[in-house]
């Protein structure tokens, strides 16, 4: 019998939408879940804006302060869809109130709020999950499949990119309701914390921790008008970011993310590489995985020399992770699906016990590579990070 969970969402922005989308196709997809959500209210500070997404989604109430929305008997639990310096608060409110919590990525601002919010979720046993959703692109959690088959053999090295160009222009200002991504006050961070630390949960759930890494960043554009006050002001997020790991595992790694590569709106890539193996995954041609074999890992033979190259996965088929609960094999799935495996998978969790990650602990991992980053680029030598 399914039991129905009601649902408080704090914003209705960009990732509003997408959670929003997650929640109404939940069940409809995987019909065998043991909890079915409610869209009982949204949460926004304007009422005219909240009130028309509510009418779209079909929410059943608005309201305009998200302390009221927590305090609410019929909310059992809360979506955190805002910026980030918002995140610690609500969060740590919601866990006392005994609210399940799902947040939006990166978990806080800094380290410190992070901890913080794990204290209180820890405290309150409540489940909680962190809207990490590109683990779950079908292709790659493939990949993840792939490893723990042991089909890559020993690691040695792993390289991401996270590429946009949407910033570049010097008149784009910083701030407001919808650029706070430009603004450090909103945000903590700019493409380490936006785009980076989406490769950073990728790459330690395929490849373990990262344990020391150095990095540079750059701010291009020094300078932008804010939104909310009209002044000139010092921009105080990164525009561009590079950084060498080690894994514990004894690998090496590499990423890249910049809002600064012309031609890019969102190049997210991986690639790992093994004594046995090779995998390769481009988000803009997200229903594919590459996969090179170089030796099986069942008879431990080397592929014949003739037949060894680069396979091009379709990863659509029935056999593949998640795909049995969309289309026919050969018909692709796209981003907005990767919210409905999280949100399903959440839910499976809360079920058997065994909650899916990543949990807002695991996520604190990924906060303290993302802070280790901006502390290596301020003081240009080497960091540690004991996970």
């Amino acid at each position: 019998m399914t039991k129905s969970f009601r649902l408080g969402m704090i914003g209705y922005g960009f990732m509003g939408k997408a959670h929003s989308n997650a929640y109404r196709q939940v069940n409809r997809f995987f019909p065998d879940l043991a909890y079915q959500p409610v869209l009982q209210a949204v949460c926004a500070r304007t009422r005219d804006a909240v009130q028309a997404f509510a009418d779209v989604w079909g929410y059943d109430s608005i309201e305009t302060d998200w302390r009221r929305l927590i305090e609410r008997s019929d909310i059992d639990a809360i979506d955190i869809c805002v910026p980030n310096h918002l995140h610690q608060e609500i969060a740590v409110a919601a866990a006392e109130a005994g609210k399940w919590i799902l947040c939006e990525k990166p978990l806080a601002k800094t380290v410190a709020e992070a901890e913080a919010m794990v204290t209180a979720i820890e405290k309150a046993g409540v489940p909680n999950i962190v809207w990490y959703n590109y683990r779950r692109v079908p292709a790659v959690s493939l990949a993840k499949q792939l490893i723990d088959e042991d089909r890559i053999g020993r690691p040695f090295h792993y390289r991401a990119s996270f590429l946009q160009d949407w910033t570049m222009s010097p008149e784009l200002p910083q701030g407001g309701a919808a650029l706070w991504r430009l603004d450090a006050e909103a945000a903590g961070s700019g493409v380490t914390g936006d785009l980076l630390a989406h490769n950073i949960d990728t790459a330690m759930w395929l490849n373990g921790p990262i344990t020391r890494l150095v990095a540079s960043t750059e701010t291009f554009v020094k300078e932008r008008r804010h939104q909310e006050t009209g002044q000139l002001a010092p921009v105080g997020i990164d525009d561009a970011c590079m950084v060498l790991v080690r894994f514990a595992n004894g690998s090496m790694g590499t990423f890249e993310s910049t809002r600064y590569a012309r031609g890019h709106k969102a190049l997210k890539t991986f690639e790992l590489n093994g004594a046995d193996g090779s995998l390769f995954f481009d988000l803009h041609d997200d229903q594919y995985l590459h996969y090179f074999e170089y030796q099986s890992p069942t008879t431990h033979q080397k592929v014949e020399s003739h037949l060894a190259g680069w396979r091009k996965i379709h990863v659509t088929n029935g056999e593949h992770p998640y795909m049995n609960h969309w289309w026919v094999p050969g018909l692709t799935i796209g981003y907005e699906h990767s919210f409905v495996h999280t949100l399903a998978d959440f839910l499976t969790g809360i079920e058997s016990g065994n909650p899916a990650a990543p949990t807002f602990r695991d996520a604190l991992n990924t906060q303290r590579v993302c802070e280790a980053i901006l502390t290596s680029a301020e003081v240009g030598q080497w960091v540690d990070i004991r996970l």
